[in-house]
């Protein structure tokens, strides 16, 4: 009885660890696809990869960074006239970069005045992005029309200082690069108030309103 008992345990432990061996030796034969192996060589696979170094899109090109501190720019006399059905006035200025580097978002504030000084109205125009060295562009701004509006004066500021101003009588556009042909944007206030600036090192200069059609 027990002799029996010792021969299944003993066919059972042999078929085990067939069954072990020949999974062993499925898996070391086995390779990945695309691969081949022979014996005294290496694995090689069956597919090449180049990889070719990245150029950047900026490579060979001169970056100047905008302008920081006092910028220098030249205007022309600007030009206020009555916009035709609306309750606006609208103000042109030319103005070219006379600095080396580029200005970003170059500013100007218009103040309008009564007979006595006083603040009577106010609106800002802006150039948006850069002004490229001896580019030319033109600023408008428009503000709300008061009957009370007696004289204007204007104050240049940058993203990242003031600007000393220089007032010309014509202006031609020296940029090496072509301009965008955007207009520049404008944000007229409503309150009457002028937008908080950085005055410019120069007297600004001023003009009598123009009298509503």
């Amino acid at each position: 009885m027990n002799r029996a008992r010792f021969a299944v345990a003993a066919t059972l432990f042999g078929s085990v660890m067939y069954a072990g061996a020949a999974l062993a030796a499925q898996a070391t034969s086995t390779t990945a696809p695309g691969s081949t192996t022979s014996t005294g060589s290496s694995t090689t696979t069956g597919s090449t990869s180049s990889t070719q170094p990245l150029q950047s899109v900026l490579q060979g090109k001169k970056i100047t960074p905008p302008i920081r501190g006092e910028a220098t720019v030249e205007f022309t006399q600007p030009q206020t006239k009555p916009i035709a059905g609306q309750n606006k006035v609208q103000t042109k200025i030319m103005v070219r970069n006379a600095a080396p580097a580029p200005i970003a978002r170059l500013k100007v504030t218009e103040t309008w005045y009564d007979k006595s000084g006083a603040i009577v109205a106010g609106g800002t125009g802006i150039i948006n992005g850069l002004l490229q060295p001896g580019e030319v562009q033109t600023i408008v701004i428009e503000t709300p029309y008061n009957k009370n509006m007696n004289s204007n004066a204007w104050n240049f500021s940058h993203a990242n200082g003031s600007v000393k101003t220089s007032k010309v009588k014509a202006l031609d556009d020296k940029a090496a690069a072509s301009t965008t042909g955007k207009p520049a944007t404008t944000t007229a206030s409503t309150t009457g108030k002028p937008a908080t600036t950085t005055a410019s090192t120069t007297k600004p200069a001023t003009t009598t309103a123009p009298k509503k059609k």
